[in-house]
């Protein structure tokens, strides 16, 4: 299905992107793209590769220059692809070997690259190397996970006799007894993502000949999942408990271990180095720190082009995802700028504020009420004027908003459906007031159908769609907002442009203005022959105050605007109406 005003895959015009664009991978924009809901070719109710290729157009139009793919691989689909079971192939609920190929060879026509998502902190319980590892304990392959005996002078199987009490980030403890070989298994997430041993040499070619295998088909980086947690504490020390359990988190002995920057530097080397075009490197690390991102990301230390780190958005909530709390400005404000101002000369930040594992951005950050298009705008307008990479999640170039889940049977997710589970057996926890918590923070709002049109199936899926598709489709899809100059998918296009033209929104320094005030993000970016300035209202109210900036900001000119009309000046004060936002640039 071709988008309004574009045509079908195949019959591009073949955007030739700059040759300086090409070369200089920060000014690329990424497009993350979770398969399973983002087209579905043949009626089954789930997306796939086909669906990504007829889409490929919207994309070009777009203007991005990455496509992620969350993983296509083989998979049981205990967590939606990200247990995986053959590295080396395609599963076939999105396609075959020879689609992917089909996928790569039309994004390279277009000047586009493909980004895959890399899975080897863990792999399923049903790949041939578990399988083998777990067959007899002196299997060859025993040492490629993480295998002990229970805890000296408990009864194995039985809760407390784990090895640690370290707290799984899916629920129960992250060790799983193995009856047949009487061991316990770790798994930091489910128990069918048993832990790679990085401390094994073998592990670790594996790993790299596979990710070759990649490259030399035509992949052009990886995103690397939790890669910060492949290097663990080796002595498996205990943790302190959650108050009224056996267990608690142990990220602090899993978390930017004692040699995970030995491993990634060595995959530089093994995989990366030498290869005639720049290969995108992006780990996601939950809990790394500024001081450890500068290491991970500093040039000359060959490691990753970029981390995802996750302080921003965890300022919401409390001990779990679904101990909500109240998110002030200021705090949001600051956790950004502390990233600008540490990685500044030093290292290199991911932009985002939502993607798989997140709710929706215009309903967490936003107003998905009275002011959706305005604040979807503003959301994005901060994002990409910061210095970094913006990612892009499907959909939120479209301004899709959080679904209306009201009961548990309406969840898909594992990490959801697992501590809904785990509470109703306590019956501790009041469930209707954790449902509520779970309709704001889950991670099926992230993957709920792209909304392509207002038809019933919303142009995703002529079947049944394997998540219910938001009922705001009708009003806020694709079809109504592609060449609609005052649409969301266009405040984006010409953000994107932005970047691709404009030096100081890559290169640019940053300052950040008005850091305690409630509602206004303001901030500077400053190049060596130019200046930006933005500005942005994070309320529902007319807002007006003085901007700290000299007098020369007054011709300043407006570069982009997410409302009509308006004062459109930063002097003598600043006037903003209800989430609106002004770029302003100064030579």
């Amino acid at each position: 299905m071709s988008q309004p005003g574009l045509s079908e895959a195949g019959e591009h015009t073949g955007r030739a992107a700059d040759h300086e664009r090409a070369e200089d991978w920060r000014r690329w924009v990424v497009y993350q793209v979770y398969p399973r809901s983002f087209a579905d070719s043949d009626g089954d109710g789930v997306g796939d590769l086909r669906g990504v290729l007829r889409h490929l157009d919207y994309l070009e139009h777009l203007g991005v220059d990455i496509v992620w793919m969350s993983p296509v691989y083989r998979s049981p689909m205990d967590d939606n692809g990200y247990d995986i079971s053959d590295y080396n192939d395609i599963d076939p609920l999105f396609g075959t070997l020879a689609d992917l190929d089909a996928l790569i060879a039309e994004l390279h026509a277009r000047g586009m690259r493909l980004v895959m998502d890399l899975v080897v902190n863990h792999t399923s319980d049903e790949h041939p190397w578990f399988i083998e590892s777990r067959s007899s304990r002196d299997n060859p392959k025993r040492d490629w996970y993480w295998w002990r005996d229970a805890r000296p002078g408990a009864t194995p199987g039985t809760p407390g006799a784990e090895p640690t009490n370290w707290e799984s980030h899916f629920s129960g403890p992250v060790w799983a007894w193995d009856e047949a070989t009487g061991q316990y298994y770790l798994h930091i997430f489910s128990r069918k993502q048993p832990d790679l041993n990085w401390e094994n040499p073998e592990v670790r070619q594996a790993v790299y000949a596979m990710m070759r295998w990649w490259l030399d088909r035509g992949v052009d980086g990886f995103r690397m999942d939790v890669i910060n947690m492949i290097s663990k504490d080796t002595s498996l020390p205990d943790t302190e408990p959650r108050p009224g359990s056996l267990y608690g988190p142990g990220d602090q002995y899993f978390t930017c271990g004692p040699r995970n920057h030995e491993f990634l530097a060595e995959m530089y080397r093994e995989v990366f180095a030498g290869r005639e075009a720049h290969v995108l490197t992006v780990g996601e690390m939950p809990g790394v720190t500024v001081p450890e991102a500068v290491l991970f990301t500093a040039p000359d230390r060959h490691e990753l082009d970029m981390v995802f780190q996750f302080e921003h958005v965890s300022l919401d909530f409390g001990t779990q995802r679904y101990d909500l709390r109240g998110l002030k400005l200021p705090a949001l404000k600051a956790s950004m700028a502390a990233w600008q101002a540490g990685l500044a000369d030093r290292g290199w930040n991911s932009l985002y504020f939502g993607n798989h594992d997140q709710p929706r951005s215009v309903s967490r950050f936003g107003d998905d009420g009275k002011y959706r298009v305005a604040s979807a705008k503003t959301l994005a307008t901060v994002l990409h004027l910061h210095r970094g990479t913006p990612y892009v999640y499907q959909g939120d170039e479209l301004g899709m908003a959080n679904a209306p889940f009201a009961a548990i049977a309406d969840y898909r997710d594992i990490q959801a459906l697992n501590f809904y589970a785990d509470a109703a057996a306590r019956g501790d926890v009041d469930l209707a007031a954790l449902l509520v918590a779970m309709a704001r923070m889950s991670r099926d709002n992230g993957r709920t159908p792209v909304q392509w049109d207002a038809s019933p199936g919303a142009g995703f899926t002529s079947g049944t769609p394997w998540i219910a598709i938001n009922p705001d489709h009708v009003e806020f899809n694709a079809a109504t907002q592609v060449s609609d100059p005052g649409s969301v998918y266009e405040h984006y296009r010409q953000l994107i442009a932005l970047r691709h033209t404009d030096r100081v929104v890559t290169e640019g320094g940053f300052e950040l203005l008005l850091p305690d005030h409630p509602a206004i993000w303001a901030f500077l970016r400053r190049g060596r022959d130019a200046e930006l300035l933005v500005a942005a209202n994070f309320s529902a109210d007319v807002v007006k105050v003085p901007l700290p900036l000299d007098d020369g900001w007054a011709d300043a000119e407006v570069v982009l605007a997410n409302l009509p009309g308006g004062l459109l000046r930063p002097l003598p004060d600043l006037e903003l109406r209800p989430w609106e936002s002004v770029i302003w640039r100064r030579g």
